[in-house]
């Protein structure tokens, strides 16, 4: 058994507090966009408007994961307390509330430079594994969405948060959908000439089935529990996002070898 007791501030600098949370979307953001820089994009045209491109991603995914997460998760609390709502440094951000902030924000980029925002969104499905590998690891760093408790021999005490061992689903999650996710995406994307829109439909599908499948050993949000059929309600939005990522797979789906 391993005994988490990490601290969740990276360092200090006077009385300002650098945070692996923080951390974690700052290196995820870089070696994201150095990946789809220096490995993807082969059209020098889309190279030069990229960097504007990120811009637009940085405020969907922070802007998306927040209210996601307050309107999903706990929007009783945050109604009673307006202010905190811009208050991400407390944590609470949802994944797929970022998704969705992320495609809007591709859409109009698209819109307004007249590219392909399928395109777009292909490059952003193939790097945003490196950025939940790093997030999911903060995750643990930080003794939060923790696993269920259990007996294995790799479980986990967070002396944060109890003297259970647990889980480390974190971990479980940063493996399938930070390491396993990124190579089967290169695999496919190697593998396949399709058309755009192709990938992305891939890496809500994969993300989908591994985090229903891996919620199994998540403890539930506190404040919803399970809320049907003894599923939590990250299980029910994958169950919604991977029949959307089907549903785009089936409009995308002219696939060779």
């Amino acid at each position: 058994m391993f005994i988490n007791n990490f601290d969740p501030v990276a360092f200090q600098i006077f009385s300002f507090e650098i945070r692996w949370y923080s951390l974690a979307y700052i290196f995820g953001l870089i070696i994201g966009w150095l990946y789809c820089k220096k490995v993807l994009i082969k059209d020098q045209a889309v190279k030069e408007i990229f960097d504007d491109y990120i811009a637009y991603i940085i405020f969907g995914i922070i802007i998306g994961g927040r209210l996601g997460y307050v309107l999903i998760y706990n929007p009783v609390y945050f109604l009673n307390n307006l202010h905190e709502i811009p208050m991400i440094w407390n944590g609470g951000m949802s994944f797929h509330g970022a998704v969705v902030g992320t495609i809007f924000s591709t859409i109009l980029f698209c819109k307004k430079n007249k590219q392909d925002a399928f395109y777009f969104l292909d490059l952003v499905a193939q790097s945003s594994p490196i950025g939940i590998l790093f997030g999911r690891i903060s995750n643990f760093i930080n003794s939060e969405l923790y696993g269920r408790e259990t007996d294995i021999f790799w479980s986990v005490k967070f002396v944060n948060i109890d003297n259970l061992s647990r889980h480390p689903s974190q971990i479980y999650e940063a493996i399938f959908e930070g390491i396993i996710l990124f190579f089967l995406l290169k695999f496919c994307n190697n593998k396949f000439s399709k058309k755009s829109g192709f990938i992305s439909s891939l890496f809500i599908i994969f993300y989908s089935l591994g985090r229903f499948f891996i919620e199994f050993t998540r403890t539930p949000d506190s404040q919803l529990g399970f809320i049907i059929f003894n599923l939590s309600m990250g299980q029910i939005l994958s169950m919604i996002f991977l029949s959307m990522g089907l549903y785009l797979l089936y409009l995308r789906n002219d696939v060779k070898k």
